[in-house]
């Protein structure tokens, strides 16, 4: 009897977890609707920054050596549809490095969330910690997370300020972007929709 409890308990805390997630990304849209990202045909900006395996790792080298990049924005560990997202990536990883792709995740999130991401995802690609907003700001994904919305989360156990290790309420649109080898942007997916990703057959299409 009890076990069945815990589990009804656990039901209905995913799916008040689901709720808050689709509710508010209607808010969080608004919230976005001024960022537009950078378009195609736009010359990456170059940025570099340690991996979850200590490795340093630079666009411009990472392009001297690979036809293309992968580069994609996540939220954070707490994240159902990013860890959906990096999954999917993960499970077809092999037949981006087929292509000759480097994959490369950024996000605001602190190195030990970052391990939680991979344990929770299995992510063998480079994910850095983007930890002044630097990266998230050249490629203009960056938005703040109102004062409301943050409390909300909040009170569903999502504390951003814990995640992410400071008080800036910091998030990323969880865009996509395929960087050729001269450096040009050849492939944008912008939505500030959070629910809606990149599926890895439209990426590969694109390289």
């Amino acid at each position: 009897m009890l076990l069945v409890r815990l589990r009804e308990k656990k039901h209905k805390n995913k799916m008040k977890r689901i709720i808050l997630f689709t509710a508010l990304a209607v808010v969080l849209s608004l919230q976005t609707k001024a960022q537009k990202g950078l378009k195609e045909g736009d010359k990456a900006p170059m940025f570099s920054g340690m991996d979850q395996n200590g490795k340093i790792v630079s666009l411009k080298s990472v392009l001297k050596a690979h036809r293309s990049v992968v580069l994609f924005f996540y939220r954070g560990q707490w994240c159902p549809y990013c860890n959906k997202h990096i999954k999917e990536l993960q499970d077809s990883l092999s037949l981006l490095s087929g292509k000759d792709a480097y994959v490369i995740g950024v996000t605001p999130e602190t190195k030990e969330n970052i391990d939680k991401t991979i344990k929770k995802t299995s992510a063998g690609f480079s994910i850095l910690q983007d930890k002044d907003d630097a990266i998230m700001k050249a490629y203009n994904v960056n938005f703040m997370m109102d004062e409301a919305t943050f409390t909300k989360y909040k009170g569903y156990g999502i504390n951003l300020e814990d995640n992410n290790g400071n008080t800036r309420h910091t998030l990323p649109v969880p865009a996509t972007y395929i960087i050729d080898r001269s450096g040009k942007i050849k492939y944008v997916h912008f939505d500030p929709n959070y629910q809606k990703r990149a599926s890895v057959k439209l990426l590969l299409s694109k390289l």
